[in-house]
């Protein structure tokens, strides 16, 4: 069963279906737009942006959907027109050892508003609220300040580096409940 849209001060963020990801990932923008019920970026999301987001295929997306969509959401604006400016991500439902993964991604004409910090702050208590699960981590690299910024305004505390695949090493942060 979904879950219910999360309504922040100037974004509603709708959970992610099999349905869209299936006509992002096979560029039906109209049905992307009729889905959501507003308009996507020129530029965004991209296919290979979608890839790394999921990390796993439209098979595995449509035989688990309540693991691999666990908690994902597109951002929203909640002003006419609709806009959809980024989405937030769980890398799948949480572990045994209650934890999850939260990425989040805002289109370039939007950045710099204060959307990411807006969705991720509301996605992250939302997952927190859950039973078994007792923290929520995501990795930047160190370099990558904006991103580090949201993730320090949202109230994570940095845990460590590990190596990144593309990215080269990468700082890990957990927000756990308080």
């Amino acid at each position: 069963m979904p879950h219910a849209p999360l309504i922040t001060d100037r974004l509603k963020l709708v959970p992610v279906t099999v349905a869209i990801v299936e006509a992002v990932l096979t560029n039906r923008r109209e049905v992307v737009e009729a889905l959501l019920e507003a308009r996507l970026p020129n530029a965004w999301p991209g296919r290979a942006l979608i890839e790394r987001a999921f990390w796993a295929s439209l098979d595995n997306v449509r035989a688990n959907p309540e693991v691999r969509l666990w908690g994902d959401r597109v951002m929203i604006t909640i002003e006419a027109p609709y806009r959809i400016v980024g989405s937030v991500v769980f890398h799948g439902a949480p572990h045994d050892e209650g934890v999850v993964e939260v990425a989040y991604g805002v289109e370039e004409e939007s950045q710099g508003r204060g959307y990411a910090t807006e969705a991720v702050n509301a996605s992250v208590r939302w997952a927190l609220e859950h039973p078994g699960v007792t923290a929520v981590r995501a990795t930047t690299p160190p370099w990558h300040v904006p991103s580090r910024r949201v993730l320090e305004k949202c109230g994570f505390c940095e845990i460590g580096t590990r190596e990144g695949d593309a990215f080269g090493e990468l700082l890990e942060l957990e927000r756990t409940r308080r």
